[in-house]
């Protein structure tokens, strides 16, 4: 999986994610002039702007998933081409998330009230973390996949009342009940 021409393929598709978001005017880094290893304010001008937060998880499931899907389509490919696949979809995916259209759909039916995209910094650590979660389910029994996802949505829900489900679902099929809850001082 680390042969030197899948390393050069997945540095190639992360500059060019981190290229094509810049040109699209997000910002390199956090304006606050510093970066932080971990941001734990979900309600700040920080969030999604540093390397790590509590949507760091998401990605790590992001490859968990990556990984299983690629498996069921593309088993007889090369992992290193599958997961360079997987760059590419969460490359894009990053893309996509820090687009006007998706921008606003987080501010209108998320809590992510004061959202206004990541920072490439952030959206290149994301990746990252994507791909850790692909290693890791290339590695470890599927049964410690599964626990470790149920882990991180349980925990990162708990923490924050949000999670991949959750966000999934609030993108797609907003309920007001769930954005209020979501919202509720604790």
């Amino acid at each position: 999986m680390t042969s030197p021409r899948t390393v050069a393929a997945v540095g190639a598709l992360m500059a060019a994610t981190g290229l094509v978001l810049l040109f699209m005017g997000r910002v390199p880094m956090c304006r606050c002039g510093y970066v932080s290893l971990w941001h734990g304010q979900v309600n700040s001008s920080g969030n999604s702007q540093h390397l790590s937060d509590w949507y760091t998880f998401s990605h790590v499931i992001h490859g968990f998933g990556f990984y299983g899907l690629l498996w069921l389509v593309g088993r007889r490919l090369p992992i290193g081409v599958r997961l360079a696949l997987a760059v590419l979809l969460e490359g894009s995916w990053e893309i996509l998330e820090n687009t006007d259209m998706v921008i606003n759909r987080y501010r209108e039916a998320t809590i992510a009230l004061d959202y206004y995209g990541d920072s490439v910094l952030n959206s290149l650590s994301d990746i990252g973390a994507m791909v850790l979660g692909f290693v890791l389910a290339a590695r470890l029994p599927v049964w410690v996949i599964v626990v470790a996802t149920i882990a991180m949505e349980l925990g990162v829900g708990y923490m924050i009342r949000d999670n991949l489900l959750l966000n999934i679902l609030m993108l797609l099929y907003p309920i007001e009940a769930v954005r209020q809850w979501q919202m509720a001082p604790r």
